[in-house]
């Protein structure tokens, strides 16, 4: 009997971040894009550490991107019938409210990045028992510690400090959601108000154990449960969708938070495999398996992802929050560069950073510092010091709070890592790569097919749909970066970071929690 070709079927992937939407179809079994289309999304400062985004806007990007990549497919000779499924990945912890009647937005999203709830912080110590204002008082039960970075926070000072959403709550009208949430919930046309495991793992209130939200977490910022969204795995079918038209039927099947779909797109399926994802900010995830690990040295404990009905998986992870975001400052603010691609040209004019240090702490320290009182230094400048000295520096500041990070992650686990996987817009960067394995002592693997976080949303709406096994994708072709320096020069390097560190320290003292 001749062998009968199976045919091809495609998977699309919604790739909201925090400064493009994308639609990606997938042939997922060899790791291939087949086509995508990307729509930056602009950010809004109302006030000094406010970020915001349209979430109106954010839904017309993803639209039009899906309507787009729909329209390049028939130029391809696919048929929309042979995309069997839907995956959804998106920028985790903002905020968005809107009116469960006629869906329309209550105020703007706000951003992750977003510091507005220092205030909301300092009142919700307030209440620790004892007066400890112990920032990791709700940690054992939802693995997060107590920061402006997460979804509670920013569900609080909308309701203390918006009178239509406090109407709307009051009137139990009111629906809240990541991204996610808010995309499902209109590409069903209102039928679904869900997240998945990922998604509530990092609003501070679902419990890390249970994966439920947990009633002593909601009285704790008195928010009511019937603003929030059912909570679901990130790997089954949830419905069809409904808008756009042109994707109308195909089932919606898979949802993870960005940085936890390029874990599993870096198939990081084994505990103590890690990835870093550079784009805005900079994450890193550190497999535990269904062991939930509770860190001692300032990262947080989060849900991986979830199959159906299988366990969860658990993550040690890291964030920094300013990566690429350095490389714009420096773009926008001091005018050092023209294009962020050309910051590797320019820093390779100095054979290395002059012995300056960066550390761009704009809206303070993440892990493993978590001091929100820090503000961003540039150490270490002399007569001599040019801009590509300030640049190559600013390269170095990603690379040395990734090793702040993957430090805090051997201690935890007690496993030395041996390789990192690496994802993301700045990965295209040689340098910064070569860097990244100098400044770690750790070899370093990119991918040659790079869009890993959508590719991990394409895996889970597989999944989901029963489709394919996580075993049945291929291994992605990888580049090697291996560290060319000794490691006393690696560590006299890192040590001078933690010098600048410290005098990044306690410069907003408004802010600080001490």
């Amino acid at each position: 009997m001749p062998d009968i070709q199976k045919k091809p079927f495609y998977i699309g992937a919604i790739d909201e971040g925090t400064s493009s939407a994308r639609f990606l179809i997938f042939d997922v079994a060899k790791r291939k894009v087949v086509t995508s289309h990307q729509i930056e999304i602009k950010q809004k400062f109302p006030q000094e550490g406010w970020v915001e985004q349209d979430p109106k806007e954010i839904l017309a990007a993803v639209t039009e991107c899906i309507t787009k990549v729909m329209e390049k497919l028939k130029d391809l000779g696919i048929d929309s019938s042979d995309i069997k499924a839907v995956g959804i990945t998106n920028q985790r912890e903002t905020t968005v409210v809107w009116d469960k009647k006629t869906g329309e937005p209550l105020h703007n999203a706000i951003v992750w990045l977003d510091m507005r709830t220092t205030t909301t912080l300092e009142d919700v110590l307030d209440q620790i028992p004892n007066k400890t204002r112990n920032k990791n008082y709700l940690k054992p039960i939802c693995g997060l510690p107590l920061s402006p970075y997460f979804s509670a926070l920013k569900i609080r000072w909308l309701i203390d400090n918006v009178p239509r959403i406090k109407q709307a709550v009051d009137a139990e009208n009111c629906a809240f959601g990541t991204i996610d949430t808010w995309l499902i919930w209109n590409l069903t046309n209102g039928k679904l108000h869900i997240t998945d495991v990922s998604n509530a793992s990092r609003t501070l209130l679902m419990n890390i154990e249970t994966l439920r939200w947990d009633p002593m977490l909601l009285k704790f910022f008195n928010i009511p449960q019937h603003m929030l969204p059912e909570i679901k795995s990130s790997a089954e079918i949830y419905g069809k969708i409904s808008s756009p038209s042109c994707l109308s039927g195909i089932p919606l099947s898979g949802c993870v938070g960005d940085q936890q779909g390029a874990l599993l797109g870096q198939l990081c399926l084994k505990p103590g495999q890690a990835k870093a994802t550079y784009g805005t900010g900079c994450f890193l995830l550190c497999n535990t398996g269904t062991v939930k690990v509770d860190s001692t040295q300032g990262l947080i404990t989060t849900v991986a992802y979830k199959f159906g009905k299988s366990p969860a998986v658990y993550a040690l992870e890291g964030s920094v929050a300013v990566a690429g975001a350095a490389l714009s400052w420096l773009r926008d603010n001091m005018q050092l560069v023209k294009n962020i691609g050309e910051t590797q040209e320019l820093a390779e004019r100095v054979k290395n950073s002059g012995d300056v240090y960066f550390v761009p702490a704009f809206s303070g320290l993440y892990a493993p510092y978590w001091q929100q009182d820090a503000r961003g230094v540039i150490c270490g400048i002399t007569e001599d010091t040019q801009q590509y000295h300030i640049i190559r520096a600013a390269l170095e500041a990603v690379c040395f709070q990734t090793r702040d990070i993957l430090e805090a992650m051997v201690k935890d686990s007690g496993t030395k890592l041996s390789a990192l996987l690496v994802d993301g817009g700045m990965t295209v960067n040689d340098l910064l790569m070569q860097l990244q394995a100098d400044l770690t002592g750790i070899n370093v693997f990119r991918p040659h097919m790079v869009e890993s976080t959508a590719l991990g949303a394409a895996i889970l709406a597989g999944i989901g749909a029963g489709l394919l096994d996580v075993s049945e994708v291929e291994p992605s072709q990888m580049t090697k970066f291996s560290s060319a320096i000794g490691e006393d020069e690696r560590d006299l390097r890192y040590s001078k970071w933690k010098m600048a560190v410290e005098r990044s320290m306690k410069w907003d003292l408004s802010s600080s929690l001490d």
